[in-house]
Parts: C-alpha cells; sequence; structure tokens
C-alpha cells in the first residue's frame, strides 16, 4: 500500500464542514422547514472539488483535468449515469397512481385490525416497484393518517410503519438509486446484490410484521378506510421487478417497463401522447442533480486518490477494524457517517465507493457483498435521522392533514430499520466462507 496523506482528505471534510452546518443553521437556528434540502448539494460539491484542485502542486492543472476526466470517465460511472436517466422515465411514465391502487385494494381485501400491517407490506411492494422511499412516503402517508382516523391505530405508528416499509424498498429494488449507485460502484450485477441482500432483509421484515401484529392485536379498531383502484397499472413495476430478479440486463428491463408502461397508460386513457413525452422529459429531469452530484464526487475522489487520501483512510479503517469482518463493519460505519453528514443515501454511497472499493480489495469482500453493505447501512441510518428527506416528507404530509408529529414520536416505533441494522451486523458476524 502507497504512503497515504491525511491532508489529502480536505476536499471531504470542506464538504461536510459546509454542508453540514449549513444544514445545521438552516434546520435548527433559521427554524427554515425542509432546512437540509435548502443547500445546493452541487455548489458544496463544487467547492470541495475546487480545493482537491488547489492540493498538489505537484501537479498542473492540465494534468489534474486528466486525472478528473480518467475518474468521470470509469466505465462503472457512465453505466451508472444512463440508469439513473433510464429509471427516471420509467417512473416518470408510469407515474404513481398505481401505488394508491394497491394499497386501497389490499385494504379493500384484508380486515382492518390488520390495517397497519397492510401499510408496511403495500410500502415495501410499492417501494420495491417504485424504486423511491421518499415517493413511496409521500404517497402512502396520506392513507396511514386515514387508517389511523378510522380504525383508531396510533398514528406515529401507522406512519412510522410506511417509513420503514419504504426503506425495505429503497434498499432493494432493481431501479433504486442507492441499488444503481452501490451496485456499478462495486461492479456488481444487480441480481446478485439482490440475493445477497434479500436474506438480509426479509427477517427484519418479517419480524416488523409479528411486532406490528402484536400491536395491532391490541388496539381497539373503529372502521376501514375504502375507495375506488385500478390494479392495471401496477404491470409494468411487476415486469420491471421480475426482470431484474430473473437476471435480465438492466438496460433491457427499464426499457421493457417504459414501453409497456408508455402502451398501459395510454390504452387507459391516464395520459395523452405530449403528456407522455413531458413526464419522459420530468421524470429524466429528476436524476439530473444525482447524475451531477455523480460526476463531480467522480472527480474529486479521482483528485484525492492520486494525492494519496485514501490510503491514508485505508491506514486508519486497518488500526479500527481488523480482519474480514472488521472491514465490512467499517465499511458500515464510512457510508453511515456520510449518511449523518449529507442526509442523502445515494450520496453517501456515491461518495463512500471509491473508499469502498479500497476496503473490499484489502479485506478479500466481494463486490456484490459490498454493495449490500454500503445500500444497507446507509437506508438504515437515513430512515432515523430526524432531518432526513423520509422524515421529514412523512412529518409534513401528516401536517398538510391537520396531525402534527414529531420525529420523537416516530422514531421509537420504525422497527424496520433498526432490525435491519441488528440482521446487517448478525450476517457479519456470521461470516466464514471466503468471498467468490
Amino acid at each position: 500500500m502507497k504512503k497515504g496523506n491525511v491532508v489529502a482528505l480536505l476536499p471531504i471534510g470542506v464538504f461536510l464542514v459546509l454542508y453540514l452546518g449549513l444544514g445545521i443553521l438552516f434546520e435548527y437556528v433559521l427554524d427554515i422547514q425542509m432546512g437540509f434540502y435548502n443547500i445546493p448539494i452541487v455548489v458544496a460539491f463544487l467547492v470541495a472539488l475546487l480545493v482537491a484542485c488547489l492540493q498538489n502542486r505537484a501537479l498542473d492543472f492540465d494534468k489534474k483535468l486528466e486525472i478528473m476526466g480518467r475518474g468521470v470517465g470509469d466505465k462503472n460511472i457512465f453505466t451508472m449515469i444512463l440508469i439513473f436517466l433510464e429509471a427516471g422515465i420509467f417512473v416518470g411514465v408510469v407515474g404513481r397512481e398505481s401505488a394508491e391502487s394497491v394499497a386501497y385494494f389490499m385494504l379493500s381485501i384484508i380486515p382492518e385490525q390488520y390495517a397497519v400491517i397492510v401499510l408496511f407490506a403495500v410500502a415495501c411492494f410499492v417501494s420495491l416497484a417504485m424504486g423511491t422511499s421518499v415517493g413511496t412516503i409521500t404517497l402512502l402517508t396520506p392513507i396511514a393518517v386515514a387508517v389511523s382516523n378510522a380504525s383508531g391505530f396510533d398514528m406515529s405508528l401507522c406512519v412510522a410503519t410506511v417509513i420503514g416499509g419504504s426503506m425495505f424498498g429503497d434498499n432493494l429494488s432493481f431501479i433504486s438509486d442507492t441499488t444503481i449507485a452501490a451496485c456499478n460502484g462495486q461492479g456488481c450485477k444487480m441480481k446478485d446484490k439482490f440475493k445477497e441482500n434479500f436474506f438480509i432483509a426479509l427477517p427484519a421484515a418479517v419480524i416488523t410484521l409479528v411486532i406490528v401484529l402484536i400491536m395491532s392485536l391490541n388496539s381497539e379498531i373503529g372502521g376501514a378506510v375504502t375507495r375506488d383502484y385500478n390494479l392495471i397499472q401496477i404491470i409494468p413495476y411487476v415486469l420491471v421487478l421480475i426482470g431484474g430478479i430473473i437476471g435480465i440486463n438492466v438496460f433491457v428491463v427499464l426499457l421493457t417497463g417504459i414501453v409497456s408502461g408508455s402502451a398501459i397508460m395510454l390504452l387507459t386513457g391516464a395520459t395523452k401522447p405530449t403528456e407522455l413525452l413531458a413526464a419522459m422529459g420530468k421524470g429524466a429531469d429528476g436524476m439530473f442533480e444525482t447524475i451531477i452530484v455523480t460526476v463531480l464526487v467522480s472527480a474529486i475522489c479521482a483528485l484525492i486518490r492520486e494525492f494519496g487520501g485514501f490510503d491514508a483512510l485505508l491506514s486508519g479503517i486497518k488500526k479500527v477494524f481488523r480482519g474480514k469482518k472488521g472491514g465490512q463493519v467499517g465499511m458500515g460505519v464510512l457510508v453511515g457517517v456520510m449518511d449523518i453528514a449529507t442526509a442523502n443515501n445515494t450520496v453517501a454511497i456515491v461518495m463512500a465507493n471509491p473508499i469502498a472499493n479500497e476496503i473490499a480489495k484489502e479485506y478479500g469482500i466481494s463486490p456484490k457483498k459490498a454493495a449490500s453493505i454500503l445500500d444497507t447501512f446507509s437506508c438504515v441510518f437515513q430512515a432515523i435521522i430526524p432531518y432526513g428527506a423520509q422524515m421529514l416528507v412523512a412529518i409534513s404530509a401528516a401536517s398538510a392533514l391537520g396531525t402534527q408529529l414529531s420525529a420523537l414520536e416516530i422514531i421509537p416505533k420504525l422497527f424496520y430499520p433498526f432490525l435491519l441494522c441488528i440482521s446487517s451486523l448478525v450476517a457479519i458476524a456470521l461470516t466464514k466462507k471466503p468471498d467468490r
């Protein structure tokens, strides 16, 4: 291993201080709603890139541009960008009304005493199909509030159950930006990461269902929530989900979803041709910030690596976390710290990817396991931080319906994220066979 240079990590420190510091100022001092998400993250990364360019005086600027170009031009980075765009178009085409249809369909056929279990199951399915936890929470929180008001179930339990279920899909979905970032960053196939991840997420989900069931049976039930639904629009989601699981190329899977979704939306009269094209553009637009962040982080990390920053960081991790199990825990802590600082699990993964690559090589951790760890731990931390988009969107959606909730009421009932963390640590502790 090359000699490390701690000073090379300064750009990461500058970004974290700038973004986290302004986020805390906006959110808790100036009391700006969604304060963390009012910080222009692209600008913060541009400042960090400037700092990286000013370092390492041994290289002239043209050489640094060449290094940044190699970092951005990496095959995995370019693949990630294309998948981001295609996934955005897919979500734009299909829309999100089908998510509500799934929820009301299940609520109509399952007895009302199991309504909270339905909320969790629907949140798991919808987020798995849509690939977005925030989108799922936006759609299902009003339904959770309606369920609580009609049935008498605890409001914070209903909302927390939706947040937990949404992180299940965020962690596993083939079109989730976290999955795309983790798999392409670590160079593994999505189906391999899914299989590695599924047997960690499943026990956590099952135990969550048991806990919610016990709490539900101890509650007095008032009434049920009913509304019209249309299930035909979930077909594209199901096709994407099945195609991803059986291992069809992700570009083909998403193209199938786009084509089938377009046909269904047009044939059912849910949209017009001109509106469909606009929806495609809007879906792609929704991925632009994530793509720009990916490009900037790739450039910054290329300069940091050249200046010896990753070698210094890896040396520090080796002193604290020893052996393959320790390396996996270190990887989880790394992406967790990045998520706490950025309040964005996709950005956290993109930032942690290059360092995680070095850790994986040093400790003999397979790409699929590394991708699973990065995605899982980023989702755990993202779900429970009180200033994360998931928590803030849920509280805001409930507030819009006249229900006041605080993060302190919701966090203790986020059973799934906490259980996912425990399940992940158990899986690491049980690691025996060498990765292949």
